[in-house]
């Protein structure tokens, strides 16, 4: 944990509670096998893809139901022992590392699809259950579940951190998606809030209040959200560009005459050249959009033209369509391998995500800037976006063994936030604060609302057990 100065402020505050072995004594006893205090288990669990690294939790518990997860809950209230959820791991902002020790929750064995409404277009979840699980379980309903944010996330984890990804644009997020919950409390009591009507007035909306918490005010342990159904046709495209400009310059036209376009990604020409030595690809290493329209055909047609018609304005070129759902397989390979491929383009290097997200109308002005000044640090990086609404990241590529090179991707993100700011965005548009945009809540919300935010993590959760040290401090 030893960091340079200019780091201070970047590295998570460890300020390590005792766990009580009168605690391990009893989860064990409750729980048999399924607590774990072995070294490899406790690391795999204090682990996910933030660059932080902290000491891993005192014990796991492997829960398999609600009432698991409220007796584990039940004993770390009566110890003042911290709790953090763990769905499979793939958080950006250090979301389920142990900052101040306590026991991992895993409710990856909580899979299981309860319930199935395709006339309401309704299906209920447990939190393990992962997206690619559910849209398989559903595929012969005609219906999906749009949410994509790139990893094969835990359905509780994308609530717990409002995800959204790279249909955003026309489904919206987990905020919009997620209808009502069940909900494990600080003290063990079990709450639903929410229920299957797509509106209610009755009282706070408790819902939204727990989508997006990240697990400091309570464990998600049941999920209903709504699903769509599968497009009567969908048309994928890639287009190159002469620069990042002409590209996003062209969906912000797109996004402003309102052609409904249901995924729109920017991935600049790092990230192409990283993709195709990775995938054996022959993308043309220009920046490119890849997209994708869903409707009737005749309307995904039109929809088509309409884009191909303003990136032409923009000098767009070599347009590649795909109809099949193995050529947008194909396509859609570029953008979902991109962290891996720039992982793997300099061995052993971590990777610092931005995500910040600015109004359309000013994407270019924002991201045209960061781009220079990345360019200028000489910190490899890629760079992809769900530009359709707004939303980007930089992927900043650093040896773990030359600090300075920390120092100078956490001034270009500071000087990247600041920017969004100003412009009336976000500092984050879906990974969550988590431990790293811990300062940037404060700049974005003021902190009079930040302080509001701890009232109600203090009446909700008043031990602070509950992920204890993310979003803000208590």
């Amino acid at each position: 944990m030893n960091a340079p100065a200019a780091l201070t402020h970047l590295v998570p505050e460890v300020q390590q509670r005792e766990v009580p072995p009168a605690l391990i004594a009893a989860l064990k006893q409750r729980f048999g096998e399924r607590c774990s205090t072995a070294l490899a288990v406790r690391e795999q669990h204090g682990r996910d893809e933030s660059s932080f690294e902290v000491p891993p939790p005192a014990a796991v518990v492997f829960a398999e139901s609600t009432q698991d997860v409220t007796d584990a809950v039940r004993l770390a209230s009566q110890h003042d022992t911290p709790v953090i959820p763990f769905g499979v791991g793939s958080s950006l902002e250090g979301h389920l590392l142990a900052v101040q020790g306590g026991i991992s929750i895993d409710v990856a064995r909580m899979n299981k699809v309860l319930a199935v409404n395709p006339e309401d277009l309704l299906v209920t979840v447990q939190p393990g259950v992962t997206r690619k699980q559910l849209n398989e379980e559903i595929r012969g309903t005609g219906l999906f579940f749009p949410i994509d944010p790139g990893a094969d996330a835990s359905i509780g984890g994308m609530a717990a951190t409002r995800a959204s990804g790279t249909n955003a644009v026309r489904y919206g997020t987990m905020r919009e998606n997620v209808l009502a919950l069940e909900v494990v409390t600080a003290s063990g009591e079990i709450i639903r809030t929410g229920t299957r009507a797509r509106k209610s007035s009755a009282g706070y909306d408790l819902t939204r209040l727990f989508v997006g918490s990240e697990g400091t005010l309570g464990v998600i342990t049941e999920v209903t959200l709504r699903i769509y159904p599968v497009p009567e046709a969908i048309s994928a495209a890639i287009c190159s560009f002469p620069s990042i400009e002409a590209a996003v310059r062209t969906v912000i036209q797109t996004i402003q005459l309102g052609v409904p376009i249901a995924r729109v990604e920017l991935i600049d020409v790092n990230t192409v050249r990283m993709v195709n030595t990775y995938a054996k690809l022959n993308l043309r290493e220009e920046p490119l959009l890849l997209m994708e329209f869903h409707g009737s055909p005749a309307g995904v047609q039109e929809q088509a033209e309409a884009v191909q018609g303003i990136a032409s304005e923009h000098g767009g070129n070599s347009f590649e369509w795909a109809t099949t759902p193995e050529e947008r397989t194909r396509l859609w390979t570029a953008r979902h391998n991109a962290y891996f491929a720039a992982i793997q383009s300099r061995p052993g290097c971590r990777a610092i995500s931005t995500d910040t997200c600015v109004p359309i109308s000013r994407l270019a002005d924002c991201l045209l800037d960061s781009v220079a000044e990345a360019d200028a640090s000489g910190i490899p990086y890629f760079l992809v976006g769900h530009v359709g609404d707004g939303n980007f990241h930089f992927g900043y590529l650093l040896d773990p063994n030359q600090p300075q090179e920390r120092v100078v991707a956490e001034d270009l993100n500071q000087k990247l936030v600041a920017r969004a700011l100003r412009l009336g965005g976000t500092c984050t548009g879906e990974h969550g604060v988590g431990l790293h945009k811990m300062g940037f809540l404060v700049e974005e919300a003021g902190g009079g609302a930040v302080e509001a935010m701890r009232t109600i993590k203090r009446a909700l959760d008043p031990k602070n057990i509950m992920n204890p040290g993310k979003i803000f401090s208590v």
